[in-house]
């Protein structure tokens, strides 16, 4: 339940196998169905990002968080990519998470919650916009354990 300017949602500490990771647009079934594939038994954590945008005077402003529809329309995203998992007979929990920085806060999630493997569903982007937004995929690997395997999905 959506309550005026709450930041986020909270933190799960559960341990995850597969980390299904979403910049804020719609899981697509493809992604579902490779976490399907990767996980062995363990449980699978599904994350959409709900971003904050620019800044006012230099500084945060409240006014730039998502709205109301904008982070109920993420939960939804969620608990349909949930739903999808569980009808595949995968064990499933997600959150949103609110953030300037999708890389990083995707690459934080994972690390708190011991992922594998991390399954990005990410816009595909241009060279000029790859220079000024970064590539999602190679900054969430550059914060994670060598370890852990990233894998791009492109959002439809």
């Amino acid at each position: 339940m959506i309550r005026g300017r709450q930041r986020a949602d909270p933190q799960p500490t559960d341990a995850v196998e597969v980390l299904l990771a979403s910049t804020g647009g719609p899981f697509a079934i493809e992604s579902i169905r490779l976490c399907r594939d990767l996980v062995q038994d363990g449980p699978v954590g599904v994350l959409i990002v709900a971003r904050i945008y620019g800044s006012s005077f230099g500084l945060p402003n409240p006014g730039l968080l998502p709205s109301i529809k904008e982070r109920k329309l993420a939960e939804e995203r969620v608990e349909w990519a949930i739903t999808q998992l569980r009808q595949l007979r995968v064990n499933a929990d997600g959150q949103v998470l609110i953030t300037r920085h999708p890389g990083r806060g995707i690459a934080r999630v994972a690390q708190a919650r011991s992922a594998q493997r991390v399954v990005v569903e990410a816009p595909i982007q241009s060279s000029l916009r790859r220079f000024f937004e970064g590539n999602f995929e190679a900054s969430i690997r550059r914060r994670l354990d060598k370890s852990v395997q990233v894998t791009s999905v492109p959002q439809p």
